[in-house]
């Protein structure tokens, strides 16, 4: 691994945890961690660059955190968007805040 890669001033750190959420599929979810270690950084950058992402094209709603809670401050306007988005995509949940990990989680990454 380069250095400084698992800094928030590591050389394209941002396009690589894009990279990865555009590889999680319509109706999955894919937790930080596994952004995180798929892109090669430590999993709280993934945040970060999610919330910084500008592009409709990045699915950053399918990212939650490892007990598939959804991201209380969710860039597109709040939890509550990232669940709307979500639902719309058949993702199923275990209760408002949590996605059911055991039917949605992206086995792939």
């Amino acid at each position: 691994m380069a250095q400084g890669s698992k800094t928030k001033s590591g050389a394209n750190y941002q396009q690589r945890v894009w990279q990865a959420a555009r590889q999680i599929p319509e109706g999955k979810v894919a937790t930080y961690g596994m952004i995180a270690k798929r892109a090669g950084i430590d999993p709280r950058m993934v945040g970060w660059a999610l919330h910084a992402n500008q592009s409709s094209a990045v699915p950053c709603h399918r990212v939650v955190d490892r007990d598939g809670r959804l991201a209380p401050n969710f860039a597109f306007d709040g939890w509550r968007e990232q669940r709307k988005r979500l639902l719309a995509e058949g993702v199923k949940f275990r209760d408002e805040m949590h996605v059911d990990l055991s039917k949605n989680l992206w086995k792939e990454c």
